[in-house]
């Protein structure tokens, strides 16, 4: 039984790691299209393309549900995957879901007209792709009333973390941050629209202050996928577990071991 979790590069560890420890006894297969990395600055036609192609890889090696652990690949490709793309008998779902159930405080299935919610201030950080298809904007205003939300495109911060070099990284956040707070001065709650970004939740966090609320996926996407296989065990899969990549074993097996600080061992795709 496997499930199958994708990213552009490695920043969908995160939600890895967080699903891994929510549901030990599931094998999971993780694709990093490294050699294509970072997704954040192509275009929406190129992002499907190179998803469909990680996602039929998944299949065959015997998953039957994909999580795209990757924003970029959620707000550019997930909808015209599901839509024309996704076999019949397989699943693929995205990380927008659990983070707009989290900040609305109402669960995907709930259909009834939108609403108030705690916040009405929030800021969005993400890559420039994400930013541009205003997807998150526009699944929350299916749920939520009120809530302006001032997106920040982060360039440069996910190859920075791709690369290792996390004191860049760090200032990248910063300068990001002082960016948005120029255009909103006080936003109540922080999302981290981006996998990569969890490895820098201190410093958002720190950048942003103690009284903003900073919403990281990877946890929130483990519980989203325990109640979801709870309700779908047919989509477990089959097949063992396994790392693989479109770029070099080594290298990126050297930069996963960093940061899940274990040691991980990437196969080519």
């Amino acid at each position: 039984m496997a499930v199958g979790i994708f990213d552009s590069g490695l920043g969908g560890l995160t939600v890895l790691d967080a699903a891994q420890a929510r549901l030990p006894e599931v094998e999971f297969v993780y694709l990093a299209d490294s050699a294509h990395a970072p997704y954040g600055v192509r275009t929406a036609d190129d992002i499907f393309d190179l998803t469909c192609a990680a996602v039929q890889r998944l299949f065959d090696a015997g998953c039957d549900l994909v999580i795209l652990a990757c924003n970029t690949a959620s707000a550019a490709a997930l909808r015209r995957m599901q839509e024309s793309w996704v076999p019949a008998d397989k699943r693929v779902l995205g990380v927008f879901v659990p983070m707009i159930e989290a900040l609305t405080e109402r669960q995907w299935g709930d259909n009834s007209p939108p609403r108030e919610v705690g916040v009405q201030h929030v800021a969005l950080f993400a890559t420039p792709a994400t930013v541009a298809s205003r997807a998150f904007q526009r699944e929350l205003a299916f749920r939520a009333i009120g809530v302006d939300v001032e997106a920040q495109a982060c360039g440069g911060v996910v190859d920075a973390i791709e690369d290792g070099d996390m004191i860049l990284a760090d200032a990248l956040v910063r300068s990001h941050v002082d960016a948005l707070r120029r255009k909103m001065p006080e936003p109540q709650a922080a999302i981290l629209g981006c996998t990569h970004y969890p490895l820098m939740q201190e410093a958002f966090q720190e950048a942003l202050g103690a009284n903003v609320s900073v919403y990281s996926q990877a946890g929130l996407v483990g519980e989203s996928l325990a109640d979801y296989l709870e309700r779908h065990p047919d989509k477990m899969g089959a097949g063992p577990g396994a790392f693989l990549t479109t770029g070099d074993p080594k290298t990126v097996s050297q930069r996963a071991t960093q940061f899940l600080r274990r040691q991980i061992t990437f196969e080519a795709a």
